[in-house]
């Protein structure tokens, strides 16, 4: 085999090696391009996840600030029951102590016996008893009012009561409807988490394939080095072996001018020069 069929041959197999070399490249920049594509979908997903975990966390501060709501007011019910079984205690005690006669009558005596004792001469015998009785009646007229009193609270008292159980119901609507909220916020951040994984682990799986497809290069791009240096010297060795062959042509023609005695180029004088030929 002649220098270029062999120079020919290096470049073709430099040729098939290239090609190798543009598929791995190409199978490498697929590989690559895959794996970027999923890791921006991957921190889309770790955005949505960050997103989705502030507003469950806000909705969880919620539910706790409602929980103490309803427990604070859980507490006031038991408070305001108290006082309501504490007033009608009260009023059960009154009741057995209240005079048969109404408020209105026992008033009216009141003022009419006060006004006797103004207005009529009484011994002192008589006014004692009248005194006494006055005594009695606003005795008897101070219960009336007191029980009076002691029944209107109790009914504003269980008017506050009703207000608070109402009070607790919502909260726990709202913290029940909160939770729940809170809930299904949080099993759509672990779907995400999920997804963002199994996203994770196939981008994972294609930069390992561009990793290989790399290395799967190196081999052949020291190939390609080598043979690229071997068609280089052997290009080089061609080229002087062709100077070497058209200088010693140039010399046969210049001995062959010098013998016929005929007139010389400017290089083939030089060469005459050089070599120190004679004719």
């Amino acid at each position: 085999m002649s220098g270029q069929e062999k120079i020919q041959d290096l470049n073709r197999k430099l040729s098939e090696l290239e090609e190798q070399k543009r598929e791995f490249m190409a199978k490498a920049k697929e590989s690559a391009e895959k794996r970027n594509k999923l890791n921006e979908q991957f921190k889309a997903l770790q955005a949505e996840i960050v997103e989705l975990k502030n507003e469950r966390d806000k909705l969880n501060d919620k539910v706790k600030e409602l929980k103490k709501q309803r427990d604070e007011t859980k507490t006031e019910i038991r408070e305001k029951i108290d006082e309501i079984k504490k007033t009608n205690q009260e009023i059960n005690v009154l009741t057995a102590k209240k005079p048969s006669k109404s408020l209105q009558m026992l008033q009216k005596e009141f003022e009419s016996i006060e006004w006797k004792i103004q207005t009529t001469p009484l011994s002192l015998k008589d006014e004692n008893k009248l005194v006494e009785q006055v005594k009695q009646l606003q005795t008897q007229i101070n219960i009336c009012k007191k029980l009076e009193q002691l029944k209107q609270k109790s009914v504003e008292l269980k008017a506050e009561l009703k207000a608070l159980q109402t009070k607790s119901k919502m909260f726990h609507e709202k913290l029940t409807e909160t939770a729940e909220e809170s809930q299904k916020i949080h099993e759509r951040m672990l779907k995400k988490i999920d997804e963002s994984k199994k996203i994770k682990m196939e981008a994972d799986g294609f930069h390992k394939l561009f990793l290989q497809e790399k290395e799967k290069m190196k081999p052949i791009q020291e190939k390609i080095k080598m043979l690229k240096e071997e068609i280089q010297k052997r290009e080089m060795n061609e080229r002087k072996k062709t100077e070497e062959n058209l200088r010693e042509k140039l010399e046969r023609q210049t001995r062959e001018k010098l013998k016929r005695g005929e007139k010389l180029t400017w290089e083939e004088f030089q060469l005459i020069a050089e070599k120190g030929m004679g004719a």
